[in-house]
C-alpha cells in the first residue's frame, strides 16, 4: 500500500520477518561523492509497518550523510537466513514522536542522540521486489 510521499506500508511479510529477525541490521548511506557507508546497527525497530527507527548513538560518517541529504537502506536476516533489504529516503529527529519512539527502545547506556527514520520506499527479499 502506498502511503503519502511514496512510502509504502510494508508487506505483512517483511513486518513479521522483522520480528523473526537477527538483532543487527546493516544501515547504509551515501555520501555527496557517491561512497558508500554501511554500518551495524543494534538500537533499531519498526514504527508502525512503514518506517525504520535507527538510534544515532555514536554515528560520524552516517551523520555527516544523513545531513548532506542521503537516501538509505537498511538490510537485514532472519534467524532461518532470509535476508531483507528496505530503501528510502531518511529524516532525522532530536525531538518529537519518532525521538521519544527511540528512546523507549534505546538502552538507557547508550546515549541516543537522535532517531534516524527510514521511510520505506522499496522492500525486497533477495532480488524480489516485494509489493
Amino acid at each position: 500500500m502506498l502511503l503519502d510521499g511514496g512510502i509504502i506500508m510494508l508487506p505483512k511479510s517483511v513486518c513479521e520477518a522483522w520480528k523473526n529477525r537477527e538483532k543487527a541490521v546493516v544501515l547504509t548511506t551515501v555520501d555527496q561523492m557517491g561512497m558508500p557507508n554501511s554500518i551495524y546497527a543494534t538500537c533499531t525497530d519498526l514504527y508502525e509497518e512503514s518506517e525504520v527507527v535507527v538510534a544515532n548513538n555514536y554515528f560520524d560518517k552516517t551523520m555527516r550523510n544523513i545531513e548532506a541529504g542521503t537516501l538509505a537502506s537498511v538490510l537485514f536476516i532472519t534467524t532461518d537466513g532470509t535476508s531483507y533489504q528496505l530503501k528510502g529516503t531518511v529524516s532525522y529527529h532530536t525531538e518529537g514522536f519518532y525521538y521519544d519512539f527511540m528512546k523507549a527502545f534505546n538502552p538507557t547506556k547508550h546515549p541516543g542522540h537522535g532517531a534516524v527514520v527510514l521511510h520505506v520506499q522499496e522492500a525486497y527479499s533477495g532480488a524480489k521486489a516485494l509489493h
